[in-house]
């Protein structure tokens, strides 16, 4: 029998690991983009939005085991699951905040010194989406990377991403459709969007 999963604080929504698995996590093509995003730039400060099973948040943080990787997860089922993961694969340099991200998200961003790279998986809508860009703006820097999943994945999304892009600090975006990059560089004096089939 597949152990089912609470998602959110509706008993009554419940989701399979298998469901989970087939719908959330992404494909080995993104995390491996990610892998070589992290493993080039070598963020310092990297966080995610959005645990899951901890399938990208392993690909993170093995890009490089000495740096800690800060991930997100509102159902406390669910980061129980991750947390088996990433013991199995011997990931050390993981550690999961559980709850909400309306509650948890600004604890966290006083506690670190600042974020170097976010990969933003969380709320797919664009009210908890720019909230949370807004939040994560004073503590990013000009070689600061941010991921947004799902750029296109509703009108509401659209309209997240269109929002950050139009945002004076980001200098550089692209666009591979089913996620999102911004760049903050300064010496990027004029701002540029790119759109790639990747």
């Amino acid at each position: 029998m597949l152990q089912t999963l609470h998602q959110g604080r509706d008993k009554n929504q419940q989701r399979s690991i298998a469901s989970i698995a087939r719908h959330a996590a992404k494909s080995k093509k993104w995390a491996q983009l990610l892998f070589r995003i992290v493993n080039y730039y070598q963020p310092g400060h990297i966080l995610e939005l959005g645990t899951s099973l901890g399938i990208t948040t392993a690909y993170l943080a093995s890009a490089n085991k000495d740096l800690p990787v800060f991930t997100m997860e509102g159902a406390g089922a669910v980061a129980a699951v991750a947390q088996k993961n990433f013991g199995k694969l011997q990931l050390e340099n993981i550690k999961i905040v559980e709850g909400n991200f309306d509650e948890t998200l600004s604890g966290l961003l006083n506690d670190l010194p600042g974020v170097d790279f976010a990969f933003v998986d969380g709320n797919h809508r664009k009210k908890p989406t720019v909230q949370y860009f807004e939040q994560l703006l004073p503590k990013l820097n000009e070689y600061s990377i941010l991921i947004f999943d799902d750029v296109h994945w509703s009108k509401e999304m659209e309209e997240a991403w269109k929002y950050i892009k139009a945002n004076d600090a980001v200098t550089l975006s692209i666009d591979l459709f089913f996620i999102g990059i911004v760049f903050f560089r300064k010496e990027q004096k004029v701002k540029q969007h790119f759109t790639i089939r990747f």
